[in-house]
């Protein structure tokens, strides 16, 4: 991505490494319960979810652990915690849905997106499954020839 390439509208932070490393089998939208600096901050994007991953709790309750959301710079003294593990809001059949699959050998939940929608932060969660590194070369290739494709057609209109 270009430095000066610009995100969708309300697009706070997009995890392409997720992508790149997993394989995504099924995604997820949760909201997630924040306090009102966190949403400040995250309007400002100041965020990082490089080693977030989310977890299913014996109480059938879905967390998201070490993301990093910045303190808020006007904050005062009730300012957020940095790094605290934060719930995220879905419907139970959907929680216990992934719990069976994330059950299975080798499948984890990993954060994929953040967003703002109808003024709420939104998370998109994804059942993902490791790749091995002949198929992070495989993607690679796919890449680099779709991206030759696209200049030689540029080049011949």
């Amino acid at each position: 991505m270009k430095k000066n390439a610009k995100k969708p509208a309300g697009v706070i932070a997009d995890n392409r490494k997720a992508r790149f490393n997993y394989e995504i089998i099924q995604e997820l939208e949760c909201g997630i319960a924040l306090v009102g600096t966190e949403v400040k901050s995250l309007r400002d994007g100041h965020m990082s979810f490089v080693d977030s991953y989310c977890e299913i709790t014996e109480s059938e309750q879905l967390y998201i652990y070490k993301l990093n959301i910045s303190p808020y710079t006007h904050g005062n003294i009730y300012n957020h915690l940095t790094d605290r593990p934060r719930r995220l809001l879905a419907h139970k059949k959907e929680i216990q849905s992934m719990y069976r699959k994330v059950r299975e050998k080798g499948i984890t939940l990993v954060p994929l997106k953040f967003y703002f929608k109808n003024n709420r932060v939104k998370v998109l969660v994804g059942l993902a499954r490791g790749k091995k590194l002949y198929d992070k070369r495989e993607t690679i290739k796919e890449r680099d020839t779709e991206r030759n494709i696209a200049r030689d057609f540029k080049l011949k209109v």
